[in-house]
């Protein structure tokens, strides 16, 4: 029986997800010798566990909840937001044996690893400082979404947004400080198989069922929510999503991780390619929400993030209700934990540990725990002030991707670029950005289009001016291997 409510038994349900998500964290500690083990999983991940933790990291609570409730309000534009950030991730996949090569055979485990080889420590400094700002706002977008669906149970069981988003830190923090990318491999691996079958699969054919067919859905398919369009903000969003995948710190985390290059290039394709299937369907659920789920619920519930839940809720029995929810909490979990491990190696390896070289790993391994519990608790506060996790995710990516897209490609593939020429683009594009912003947008275009392309002409220029007299190290992995 649909019962347009949460039930006990669908609270059961999600209560023992979320319990089987911390003994898992707690298993799998075992596994985490040292710190290789910490932050890449021993390197030890072949293509299938790596296309399900991409795929899972990629779909993410705002690439859900978020582009699910622009589709609800806003229509097309949640694809074609979505499209670039696809094709980009198509293009990072065919270099991510590359990946996989360096990080091998120069000992590298993380992009600032990459820096610091080649630009020096500044540099390395520089990029984890934008690094942990974007992962602690990725971070933030999750727990939003998060704490969207549990304050959904408020009525049934008096749980606020602001205690929702307290048990989501917790929950992340018990499985990724003590487990590392063990513990979010093998979580994602989990919650891939129940965002697949009680997502993607589950509440779109029970939203034909409930219309009575692809054809009234169609029928009753208002024609603003399928028509194509662009706009400047739209322009801003796609340019961020495309330059961002080329320096997520998150797949290229996934890239080093591989057990080889092949494996790399496969695990990320087939991620993307699931990925790929599962925008059409986002789509889906936040336009049918219209058909099926009274207007003032949504509002009741503050927030478009809710629409996803609230369908769920509306047209599933006792049971699969749970189940939907809990498989919701996956897509959430599985981008958290990865965000979070990120931020914590950046924080630690990547910055603390490029003032403290001596460091024991003893004391490295104790260090990412206790930032696995602060930075959670950053993301909390941010979370508390931005209720919306696509705004959350658009705000920390845009100055990301405008400073560190185009360099860390450079760094990977482009010989001439220098030291100067890196800091000088990412600053350039850190200051557009922010500028562009406090103006009020000009044109109505999203700060990361004039700030990648002040971060182009200073990395290139600035490189090219310095290339002859501060020549960079190339890492070229295939020429050391034939050396060798």
């Amino acid at each position: 029986m649909v019962h347009n409510q949460i039930h006990t038994i669908d609270l059961l349900i999600i209560a023992a997800y979320l319990i089987a998500m911390v003994l898992i964290g707690l298993v799998v500690v075992r596994k985490v010798r040292n710190m290789d083990d910490y932050y890449l999983g021993g390197r030890s991940f072949g293509p299938l566990v790596l296309m399900a933790t991409v795929c899972a990291t990629i779909i993410g609570g705002s690439g859900l909840m978020g582009r699910a409730g622009v589709a609800y309000s806003s229509g097309f534009k949640a694809i074609m937001t979505a499209l670039p950030y696809l094709l980009g991730m198509f293009i990072f996949s065919g270099f991510a044996g590359r990946i996989s090569a360096v990080g091998t055979t120069f000992n590298v485990t993380s992009i600032p690893d990459l820096f610091e080889q080649r630009f020096g420590k500044s540099a390395k400094v520089m990029l984890g400082a934008l690094i942990a700002f974007t992962m602690m706002g990725t971070v933030a977008s999750q727990v939003t979404a998060t704490a969207t669906i549990i304050n959904m149970l408020g009525n049934e069981i008096g749980i606020s947004y602001e205690a929702g988003a307290i048990i989501a830190c917790l929950v992340f923090i018990i499985y990724t400080a003590t487990s590392g990318l063990f513990g979010v491999i093998y979580t994602d691996v989990f919650q891939f198989v129940m965002l697949i079958l009680f997502v993607y699969i589950l509440i779109p054919a029970s939203s034909l069922a409930k219309l009575g067919g692809m054809g009234n859905f169609l029928q009753n398919l208002a024609p603003e929510l399928s028509t194509p369009y662009l706009d400047g903000s739209i322009v801003g969003d796609i340019i961020t999503y495309f330059v961002f995948t080329l320096a997520g710190a998150e797949m290229w985390q996934r890239a080093f991780a591989a057990k080889s290059q092949k494996a790399a290039k496969e695990g990320l394709f087939l991620g993307t390619l699931v990925y790929g299937l599962t925008i059409p369907l986002v789509w889906f659920m936040g336009v049918v929400a219209h058909q099926l789920v009274p207007a003032e619920k949504i509002i009741a519930y503050g927030s478009t993030d809710a629409v996803v839940p609230a369908l769920a809720i509306e047209i599933l029995p006792v049971g699969l209700t749970g189940l939907a929810l809990a498989g919701i909490l996956s897509v959430i979990m599985s981008t958290a934990d990865s965000y979070l491990i990120v931020s914590v190696q950046t924080c630690v390896h990547d910055i603390y540990k490029t003032f403290k070289p001596g460091i024991s790993e003893k004391k490295e391994l104790l260090l990412t725990r206790v930032f696995a519990v602060v930075l959670p608790l950053g993301a909390l506060i941010i979370a508390l002030y931005i209720k919306n996790a696509y705004n959350i995710l658009m705000f920390a990516w845009s100055f990301y991707a405008a400073a560190a897209g185009l360099p860390a490609f450079a760094a990977l593939y482009w010989k001439k670029a220098t030291k100067a020429g890196v800091l000088s683009g990412m600053a350039a594009g850190f200051s557009v950005t922010i500028l562009w912003k406090l103006i009020g947008l000009p044109f109505g275009i999203g700060a990361t289009v004039p700030g990648a392309i002040a971060c182009l002409l200073a990395l290139v220029l600035v490189s090219l001016a310095t290339y002859k007299k501060s020549p960079a190290p190339f890492l070229d992995p295939y020429k050391k291997r034939a050396a060798e």
